[in-house]
């Protein structure tokens, strides 16, 4: 057993080295290009059965001799002989970006694949190169330009991009997407979650036209622990690697050169004497402009510091408790995702209603614009890969996928301020396997950013009264950050300040769910379950049973409004949602509102 599990972690050590290499290109800042988008009306075709991308005898077309045959090809009828079993032109019509669950009843619980085709025209400039970009699709997509393939991406929440360049034509293009959210037990997340499934091109589509050589990632942070120094990157990509960048923050009056080496990389650090350092009190953004002899990018950047010293933690040098609440990525007034910056300041504006400073954006990677609004707004943010529950453990190719869903994430949100946290998973089950997998995950995410924290939601145990966190895994990780259901699945609200906390490390605790279930408007006594007193006094009771931990610097409830999941049946008090918000699906608040926000009131004051 120990052999092969040492086996195991030698195995992953190796795909972690490869995965470094892979796929550290992506874009940095694609709205800050130059692009066109391809958001809109997508023709689209349903195909539970996948006769667009499988012959009769279940062989892809797509790796025949031809190539052809699929749906992808886009075929029009040349003579009235010919057959054709599909028709993108009169084909209907799904949005983009949205998901297609919540765009007809006849999707509501549909898993499998659908075509989307969209039609664009476009004038490719011979010195100039072209990306076709992917903010998130659901969950793997074959993607096809004028009938040729692309490539695949699997992940339903990261971002994916394809170099179009040469491949464009002048006047009429034609993209082909094959979206498949089917769930697998090898996929991450896994066939098991408690949240919607919800499938398609579910963020911006986007043809962006970048110089030649051109600027594709830059870091612009302060330095680890340190508040007098910014340091960072420049990393070009393209045939004239050989420049000189220059950094410049026109407000501070910084402005700085370097030159590339021949991977076209430079690094650079930058002495700091004044800055104003972004807080949730004062969420300063600089303006940042980074170029280089042929290109020029402009961003929104904020400064701070990010630690954990004892069981404190500290933001730019001061203690500080995280104020949270968990979001899911879902708009609870119109069904489905969160479709643009209106949806999302809404939600973050809720939680600002609650006197929140921070956010749990689980249990996956949330839209770019989220988080860009979470640094304009002033709220600190975890961010999270669906490593969720059950994993394939022993699945190189799983640890893999789960690695790729973490680079992509840190890559894309390195320079935004509000991430103090990255998290590795959710709940996940103790066993060798899953210690060597989260183990190097923790490692693997160190790796690509050591400015920040990085934690896991872990599990907890109970021996009677006694709330046990010993999970290997802590030893690895910043915080003790833990999940726990007092109230609602084990014990009863008033039972709850009986019970202590035993907990094994020497860190800052930060719970990152509790909660219940109540239907807003149901009112009863404190001991009907579902009413909104239940709901309350097990927020009040757990209010009083945290209160013994003295290394609590934080909490994130779950979790801020209520939300739809196939896993919630109860034909009367859920109907598909699950109702352990403390905002219902109309945005009304539950009465547990107010306690949390009281206890957050006195929170603020106690850390001022």
């Amino acid at each position: 057993m120990i052999k092969s599990t040492l086996s195991a972690f030698l195995l992953l050590l190796l795909l972690t080295q490869v995965a470094v290499a892979q796929r550290l290109d992506l874009i940095q800042n694609i709205k800050g290009r130059q692009f066109v988008s391809l958001n809109g009306q997508w023709n689209y075709i349903m195909d539970p059965y996948e006769m667009g991308y499988y012959d009769y005898r279940h062989l892809p077309f797509d790796q025949s001799a031809t190539g052809k045959g699929g749906f992808y090809d886009d075929r029009e009828q040349k003579n009235k002989s010919e057959l054709i079993e599909y028709n993108f032109e009169y084909a209907p019509q799904l949005i983009v970006p949205a998901d297609w669950n919540s765009q007809g009843d006849i999707f509501k619980f549909y898993e499998g694949t659908i075509w989307y085709r969209k039609k664009f025209s476009a004038q490719p400039k011979a010195d100039k190169k072209y990306l076709l970009y992917f903010a998130a699709v659901n969950y793997e997509a074959h993607v096809y330009l004028n009938g040729k393939k692309l490539g695949v991406h699997k992940g339903g929440f990261t971002p994916f991009q394809f170099d179009v360049t040469g491949k464009l034509k002048e006047g009429d293009n034609v993209v082909v997407v094959k979206a498949d959210n089917t769930r697998k037990q090898d996929e991450v997340p896994t066939v098991n979650t408690d949240w919607w499934n919800y499938g398609g091109i579910t963020r911006d589509v986007l043809l962006a036209e970048l110089p030649q050589t051109h600027i594709n990632d830059y870091k612009v942070q302060l330095a680890k622990n340190n508040l007098k120094q910014i340091e960072g990157y420049v990393q070009l990509s393209g045939k004239e690697k050989a420049q000189t960048i220059t950094v410049s923050i026109p407000e501070l009056k910084i402005k700085t050169t370097a030159k590339t080496d021949t991977s076209g990389k430079a690094s650079f650090t930058i002495p700091v004497k004044k800055m104003t350092y972004w807080s949730p009190e004062n969420p300063k953004l600089y303006d940042v402009v980074v170029s280089s002899g042929t290109d020029e990018v402009k961003d929104r950047i904020g400064f701070r510091t990010i630690e954990v010293k004892g069981v404190d933690v500290l933001l730019n040098g001061k203690s500080v408790f995280f104020r949270g609440i968990s979001i899911h990525d879902e708009n609870p007034l119109l069904p489905g995702r969160l479709r643009n910056q209106g949806d999302m300041r809404m939600m973050l504006q809720w939680a600002k209603e609650l006197n929140c400073n921070y956010v749990r954006l689980a249990h996956y990677t949330h839209n770019e614009d989220m988080v860009r609004l979470a640094d304009e707004m002033g709220l600190m943010v975890w961010a999270e890969v669906p490593v969720y529950w059950t994993i394939s453990w022993e699945n190189p190719e799983t640890f893999k996928n789960a690695q790729q869903q973490m680079t992509d994430m840190v890559v894309r949100d390195k320079n935004r301020a509000s991430v103090v946290v990255w998290s590795i998973g959710n709940e996940t089950p103790l066993s060798e396997p899953r210690h060597a997998f989260m183990g190097n995950m923790a490692a693997y995410t160190r790796s690509l950013d050591n400015t920040r924290l990085v934690a896991a939601a872990l599990e907890v145990h109970r021996n009677g009264f006694d709330v046990i966190v010993d999970d290997p895994l802590g030893e690895k990780l910043d915080l003790v950050s833990f999940n726990q259901y007092g109230g609602w699945y084990w014990g009863v609200p008033k039972e709850l300040p009986k019970y202590t906390f035993k907990i094994k490390y020497n860190k800052p605790v930060v719970i990152t769910e509790f909660g219940g279930e109540a239907v807003a408007g149901y009112h009863a006594d404190e001991e009907t379950r579902w009413s909104e007193e239940y709901q309350e006094a097990m927020y009040k009771y757990q209010l009083q049973m945290l209160g013994k931990v003295s290394a609590l610097r934080g909490m994130t409830p779950w979790i801020l409004v209520d939300f739809r999941s196939p896993r919630r049946q109860h034909p009367v008090y859920q109907d598909f949602w699950n109702r352990k918000g403390v905002y219902s699906d109309t945005g009304e608040k539950k009465k547990a509102f107010y306690v949390l926000k009281n206890f957050y009131d006195q929170m603020q004051q106690k850390y001022k």
